[in-house]
């Protein structure tokens, strides 16, 4: 015989009320009391049929923390790139029946003072693009399983899950090679960021692939972000400089501030001067002609983060593993 709801509350020592909104998942009632509530329907067998969802809810089962490691902000900001990582997080933490909950981190505050702060959890991804190898020594003191997520160092005893940059970087600049029949530029961001490092390994190694001289690009550093690159590129064109017939950009906002400024002083795009970018934001085709880019499957790469923090969470034996997330081409109009 199943339990009534009115049985259910005398159970929890709760109100009739409180036991009707944590059933339909009506808002009124704490987090905690609807998984407790319904944690004790399922077990006493309550009829689930007649609520407007007709599904037994699943009860949920802990949470995760996300933290958001911000150094300089240059290249971790509120783009489209970070909200299409952390919805493949946070879609793939609901299927698993775990919260999520999102803290940010800054460099200039007391880490060691923002980590002890954390609310319990049982297990955290901490996205790291901004990151520097000694910037991870007070993560070291965390007693939960971990996932480093967009970046690697080869001393770190984290798993991570990051982008395939040698890869990418390796189709855009061959990509480059074979519709201009020259050598590629390299638009490079002016802040060290190890993705941007792995790309830059990936560009140099197709130029020696294609019997080029690697020293033979020419290099322009430029802000990572829309104006900045533009301001930058700006610069460098009243000072002279005379453009390659093509590039590739670290990322899709340089290769955009670039494109701008060299309109600006009259450079036809791609008959003048082809570019590549790297990430595939929306504004690839917002842009007059549309960028040429390097695809990330974005939410994609979160919920992997998800499924193997998941795995480590497990009792088991587990060694650290790093997962890279292959990209591709994306044929627009700026090369």
């Amino acid at each position: 015989m199943s339990i009534t709801g009115k049985e259910l509350a005398k159970l929890l020592n709760l109100s009739e009320a409180a036991v009707s909104m944590a059933l339909n998942r009506k808002p009124g009632v704490s987090t905690a009391t609807r998984a407790r509530v319904l944690e004790a329907a399922a077990e006493n067998g309550y009829d689930f049929t007649h609520l407007r969802d007709t599904a037994v809810p699943k009860v949920e089962k802990g949470s995760i923390s996300l933290m958001i490691y911000k150094k300089h902000g240059a290249v971790v900001a509120d783009t489209p790139f970070f909200d299409q990582l952390i919805k493949g997080i946070e879609s793939e933490c609901r299927q698993a029946c775990y919260s999520l909950n999102i803290h940010y981190l800054y460099e200039d505050d007391d880490i060691p003072a923002q980590l002890g702060s954390l609310c319990y959890c049982n297990g955290a991804i901490l996205l790291a693009t901004e990151m520097e190898m000694r910037d991870f020594q007070p993560f070291d003191a965390l007693k939960m399983p971990l996932v480093v997520l967009d970046t690697y160092f080869e001393s770190l005893k984290y798993d991570c899950i990051l982008i395939n940059n040698f890869q990418g970087a390796y189709q855009a600049a061959n990509y480059l090679i074979r519709r201009s029949k020259s050598q590629p530029g390299y638009l490079r961001s002016s802040y060290p960021v190890g993705n941007f490092e792995e790309r830059a390994d990936g560009f140099y190694k197709a130029i020696r692939d294609s019997g080029m001289s690697a020293s033979k690009s020419p290099v322009l550093r430029l802000t990572p972000s829309l104006e900045g690159a533009c301001e930058d590129m700006r610069e460098l064109l009243k000072n002279g400089e005379e453009p390659a017939r093509c590039y590739f950009a670290d990322n899709d906002l340089i290769a955009a501030g670039a494109i701008r400024a060299l309109q600006e002083f009259g450079y036809r795009i791609p008959r003048d001067v082809g570019i590549i970018g790297f990430d595939d934001m929306p504004l690839c085709v917002c842009i007059e002609p549309r960028l040429t880019t390097v695809n990330v499957p974005k939410q994609y790469m979160g919920k992997v983060a998800v499924t193997r923090l998941l795995q480590i969470m497990e009792p088991g034996e587990h060694y650290p593993v790093k997962l890279e997330i292959g990209t591709s081409i994306v044929t627009r109009r700026s090369v």
